[in-house]
């Protein structure tokens, strides 16, 4: 197999790693509001699991508020349950025919806690992309078309792409962490 072939294989896998890194970071509020805490929320209507971003209108009336008009008013008690399971630390308010979500101001305490769960997300994507590498890496050795200076090469390369992703991850994880300590 070209190098070519292994460096789309490793683009591929990693760009997932990466954006169910940035999903992950999505879910963690920085105090303000932001529609991508809810979204992915999953409520049963009509015995389907549904994300609330397809049931509902989210916006934000507010900076610190977050307001979830669903499309179906009979499902409001359903999306407020679900909510509330998910433990977002807002206070959240049922008003009948609409979902008020409103974010206390956070705390320095809270902002440092918040900055320590974000490192194990941090590790944890820089180890899907090791695992990238690695699976990329045994296929390579596998190939018995190449010589042993290609391998080597390819090797390199592929380390070279896998230093690059990284530093995707630390730059997106900084302005995160930047956004967490940002009152």
């Amino acid at each position: 197999m070209e190098l070519d072939l292994y460096l789309l294989d490793l683009e591929e896998k990693s760009t997932k790693v990466i954006n169910n890194f940035e999903k992950q970071l999505s879910k963690i509020s920085t105090g303000r509001a932001n529609p991508q805490l809810v979204s992915y929320i999953k409520v049963n209507y009509y015995d389907s699991l549904t994300p609330i971003e397809q049931l509902a209108s989210i916006s934000v009336p507010q900076a610190q508020q977050i307001l979830i008009k669903p499309f179906d008013i009979s499902i409001v008690k359903e999306m407020y349950s679900a909510i509330l399971e998910q433990n977002l630390s807002v206070q959240t308010t049922n008003e009948g025919h609409q979902i008020r979500l409103t974010f206390p101001p956070l705390t320095t305490e809270r902002r440092k806690e918040m900055v320590k769960n974000l490192s194990k997300l941090i590790e944890d994507a820089k180890v899907g992309i090791r695992l990238v590498r690695q699976d990329i890496n045994k296929e390579v050795k596998k190939d018995e078309e190449l010589t042993e200076d290609e391998v080597k090469k390819f090797l390199e390369n592929i380390q070279n792409q896998i230093d690059k992703k990284i530093d995707i991850i630390n730059k997106i994880a900084n302005e995160k962490e930047k956004d967490l300590m940002t009152i």
